[in-house]
């Protein structure tokens, strides 16, 4: 990716300096079946974080000294968002709308958010409740090691995946969605949670498509970086890897080939009209 010297974002929040003094709920396994659950692209956090909650979190802020390579990934991931606040600025703008920027979240170990507190086991998540996006850089190693999926593409398709469900949530998809979700069975809310995610990774392909047309930050090769990601994060991988088996009727994300697909989607055409994941004809072809 072509990043270095590109403008960032004035949005990122580092709090990286800061420790948790309680966490309550789930913690050691626990975390690691949260995880497993979340997937680690979750978009209403609310779910699970809300079982980490254990009372009045106190938050205490302290000097972070950062790595060279995690310098370079908070620097990327700023340019990454301002190019999302560019391309969704325009298409909204387009639409007679006005894009309202979320903000992102930089910590460690743990954070407090409007959804609740959250361990980095959690994976990067996006809150509906403040409109923030909130990421623990150490994903990004867990990425590169255990997902197979290295490079700044992969990282950046991770934020451009929560910047969509920011999308989903200034259009209203998400409340709906939610509402949905409380009105049928387990069965019918993993289908609707599958939706959505793949909408989401249909917004990370639509960014991808307009950084690369108008701005040229693409490079060979990163395209592929970030099917890989999302080919790496698929639920059937996932649950072959953690459980030995697939249960597709437990899917929460999409498969991998569904998540490929509809990234790839919205890189090909560019066009939010084409991530509708939720017409009777995607679900016929879903």
């Amino acid at each position: 990716m072509r990043w270095r010297g590109r403008e960032q974002s004035s949005n990122v929040e580092d709090r990286r300096g800061s420790s948790m003094g309680k966490i309550g709920g789930i913690g050691g396994i626990g975390a690691v079946v949260v995880a497993l659950i979340s997937l680690y692209f979750g978009q209403d956090p609310s779910v699970v974080l809300n079982e980490l909650q254990g009372g009045a979190p106190t938050e205490q802020t302290g000097p972070y000294q950062e790595t060279t390579e995690e310098g370079e990934a908070r620097q990327m991931i700023g340019v990454v968002l301002r190019d999302t606040e560019i391309t969704w600025g325009e298409i909204f703008s387009a639409n007679g709308k006005q894009y309202a920027e979320p903000k992102l979240t930089l910590f460690t170990n743990a954070v407090s958010s409007a959804c609740g507190t959250a361990q980095s086991a959690v994976g990067p998540f996006y809150c509906p409740g403040d409109n923030k996006v909130y990421i623990d850089l150490s994903f990004y190693d867990e990425l590169k090691t255990r997902f197979g999926a290295p490079g700044d593409f992969a990282r950046a398709y991770v934020v451009a995946h929560e910047v969509g469900h920011h999308v989903q949530n200034l259009l209203g998809t998400s409340n709906q969605v939610h509402e949905a979700r409380q009105r049928g069975g387990e069965a019918q809310a993993n289908a609707l949670s599958v939706r959505l995610e793949l909408q989401a990774d249909c917004y990370a392909g639509i960014w991808a498509h307009h950084a690369d047309a108008s701005r040229q930050l693409l490079e060979s090769g990163d395209v592929e970086s970030g099917l890989t990601a999302a080919a790496a994060i698929g639920d059937d991988r996932l649950q072959k890897q953690s459980r030995g088996q697939v249960v597709p009727e437990s899917f929460t994300h999409g498969s991998s080939e569904q998540r490929v697909r509809w990234f790839k989607r919205g890189l090909q055409s560019g066009k939010a009209g084409d991530c509708d994941t939720f017409s009777q004809r995607a679900s016929a072809n879903l």
